[in-house]
């Protein structure tokens, strides 16, 4: 790749404008001003593409990218699948989805096509292949983004034979998938696996092995699918890396393996800003930066975010003067390599003609958000450095969504919500909090190179997750899990013998029963010695019985007033904790205020660390990059400590005022050497 320094610009749609030539010459005269260097197009060209089967258009295209490339900018080349034309369509109506009831779709919206279909892969491979070789060896193109936020799902009966192949190849025998999914539960034996049918509205739904395998299903093929385009352009000589744009908190498909498909993930950001406090979703975005970059353990790509407004959620917020370069620079803290726009220039018509763009209907440069995205700019510039540095974290949050799959499946013990993701946010904004680095793993990922893991409401076990857990914490590793863990194995069955299973020594106590309580309704958790801080918790209560633990918390109410409801258990050479209860953020700030105390790790900065700052790091050979990001709108002031730690390196970009704070939506960016010391 030619491109170097931190990629800034975005999605950019010139076939909307091929009739418009002077405004296609002022979008480049536009983009230099406000320091774009890269472009994504293609993504939907299809149809200005291959207008008819077998009749290719690239002139259009490949002249834009020429005339970006003179001008210093560069191109990451979409592959069109993610919204075919309609001759495709029309001809081949095979390659449309059927619904979970048996429905073909019409042509419509984007992602209605079936993954399954050979028409479609051959289609896709052919465009992909003629695209790969017009623009190859094209020094201006950067990367290849496949297709556009992959998602959905077909029930076609191509898809069908596909998923009855799939089982058989999982399960062998028609009598062990049987086992496997208790089919024995109502009379739901299976004969053969011919017989059985994808989950459906008005099928079945109630055998939740089905289910989970089904979703396991989807993403195989989605993951195959994406393989096989970029095996297409692989074929005609695209060396450059591919990308794929994942979605925030998507469940439909387990990115840990669509990713594996590419070289590179990226993602689509659109925080819902000023809902609650910036902090709080400042948290929440932040876990999905590092659960993007834990995908791969290297820096991913912002390949969208919007420079104004969305228009596409509830209420769609302008944002407010600095957000834009607050929110940009944290997904770099983060461990981007971009910070890339939905869209350069705004739509005329259909769905997305309101949502934010560099360039609005106005047209002009003299807007505010024209303004900020030029400021963002000239911002990145500075940090240039940045790019290709990696995030090290010795502590880590598992974070799985089979585990989320069965978990949200399960019809109990609450069915108006378990609030896995919310659990999972409030640890991983606790040990944001401590000023400490945090990857966002899966139940794949070694523990053995984190001094800290937390694995909140681990209800599904894959197959030895028990004995990996145990060979972690016997090694002298720090181990969090909460209620709700340890609960089935990876086929959704109930283990047998007590829960959380594998674990009983390991945290000292064995669950007994569950207490789910009402939406308002509330518990306490209190110090087991009397003295010390009181925390609400809610949704869920575990009672558990002691055999070993220590007990550092009880609840408050109810009949179970006085039992365990936080422990530590010292097993082997580490220490195991079990939070018995869905407790409040300040619970979580404080027990791993002290926790990563605990296990010997040092927070980024020295000193007390206020609420709304957000304190990250990258770094390379040497060199550390520390960000300081204040999401409030008013100054924060830094204790001495802290000040006084910071200001040991050079400063990047930001600024410290005179009072000794950060400004609002302020970000300071500083350079250090990364001695031993620090390292360790």
């Amino acid at each position: 790749m030619n491109q170097t320094g931190i990629w800034y610009g975005g999605d950019y749609y010139p076939e909307q404008w091929l009739k418009s030539p002077d405004i296609l010459k002022q979008d480049i005269d536009y983009m230099k001003q406000a320091g774009i260097n890269t472009v994504t197009m293609g993504m939907f060209a299809w149809s200005f593409l291959e207008p008819e089967e077998g009749r290719y258009n690239f002139g259009w295209l490949k002249e834009r990218v020429d005339e970006l490339y003179k001008n210093g900018i560069y191109t990451i080349m979409g592959t069109p699948s993610g919204a075919r034309p309609k001759w495709l369509s029309d001809k081949y109506p095979e390659v449309l989805r059927v619904d979970d009831t048996g429905r073909r779709q019409l042509f419509s919206g984007r992602h209605n096509h079936c993954f399954t279909s050979p028409v479609y892969r051959e289609k896709v491979r052919k465009i992909n292949k003629e695209l790969a070789g017009q623009f190859a060896s094209h020094p201006g193109i950067l990367m290849w983004h496949i297709s556009n936020e992959y998602g959905g799902e077909c029930h076609c009966a191509l898809c069908q034979k596909a998923f009855r192949l799939w089982l058989k190849k999982k399960y062998d025998s028609i009598d062990e998938l049987n086992r496997r999914w208790c089919t024995a539960f109502w009379s739901h034996i299976y004969q053969s696996f011919d017989q059985i049918e994808s989950p459906s509205s008005i099928g079945e739904t109630m055998v939740h092995g089905l289910n989970l395998d089904w979703k396991r299903f989807v993403t195989e093929q989605t993951t195959d699918f994406a393989k096989w385009e970029v095996d297409a352009l692989r074929e005609e000589g695209a060396a450059q890396p591919a990308a794929v744009n994942l979605m925030y908190d998507y469940k439909g498909l387990n990115y840990h393996k669509l990713s594996t498909a590419v070289d590179v993930v990226s993602w689509d950001s659109y925080p819902l800003w000023y809902k609650e406090k910036e902090i709080f979703t400042a948290r929440d975005n932040g876990l999905q930066h590092d659960f993007m970059r834990s995908l791969k353990m290297k820096p991913f790509l912002l390949m969208e975010s919007c420079p104004s407004a969305t228009n596409w959620q509830g209420v769609s917020k302008l944002k407010k003067p600095g957000l834009l370069k607050l929110a940009g620079l944290q997904a770099v803290a983060h461990g981007s390599d971009s910070v890339l726009y939905f869209q350069i220039r705004q739509s005329r018509g259909c769905s997305e003609k309101f949502h934010g763009a560099v360039i609005d209907h106005y047209g002009g440069d003299d807007t505010r958000v024209f303004q900020e995205v030029k400021e963002v700019g000239r911002e990145l510039d500075l940090l240039g450095e940045i790019a290709g540095t990696s995030v090290r974290s010795k502590a880590a949050v598992i974070y799985d969504v089979e585990n989320r799959w069965a978990l949200e499946d399960a019809q109990g013990p609450r069915n108006k919500g378990l609030f896995y993701h919310e659990v999972c946010t409030k640890i991983y904004s606790a040990i944001r909090k401590a000023g400490i680095n945090v990857d966002v793993i899966s139940m794949d990922e070694n523990l053995e190179k984190y001094d800290l893991v937390a694995a909140p409401m681990l209800y599904l076990f894959q197959k030895g997750m028990e004995q990996k857990i145990r060979q972690y914490v016997g090694s002298g590793g720090c181990f969090l899990t909460t209620y709700w863990s340890g609960i089935v194995d990876d086929g959704d069955r109930c283990f047998l013998g007590g829960v959380p299973y594998g674990l009983k020594e390991v945290l000292g106590l064995r669950s007994q029963e569950v207490d789910a309580l009402f939406d308002g309704e509330v518990n306490h958790m209190v110090p087991a010695g009397g003295k010390g801080k009181r925390y609400e918790c809610r949704c869920l209560c575990d009672l558990v019985q002691l055999n070993g633990a220590e007990t550092l918390m009880v609840y408050e109410d109810d009949f179970y007033q006085g039992y365990p409801a936080f422990t530590k258990n010292s097993w082997g050479k580490g220490t195991a904790y079990y939070v018995c209860a869905d407790a409040e953020q300040e619970f979580y700030n404080d027990i791993f205020h002290k926790l990563t105390e605990e296990a010997g790790i040092k927070p980024l900065l020295n000193g007390t660390i206020p609420d709304e700052l957000e304190i990250t790091s990258r770094e390379s050979a040497g060199v550390e990059y520390i960000f300081v990001q204040n999401f409030s709108r008013n100054e924060i002031r830094l204790e001495k400590p802290l000040l006084e730690d910071l200001l040991q390196g050079t400063i990047l970009t930001g600024d410290i005022t005179d009072s000794g704070g950060i400004n609002g939506y302020g970000t300071v960016v500083i350079r250090r050497k990364l001695t031993a010391e620090i390292r360790n």
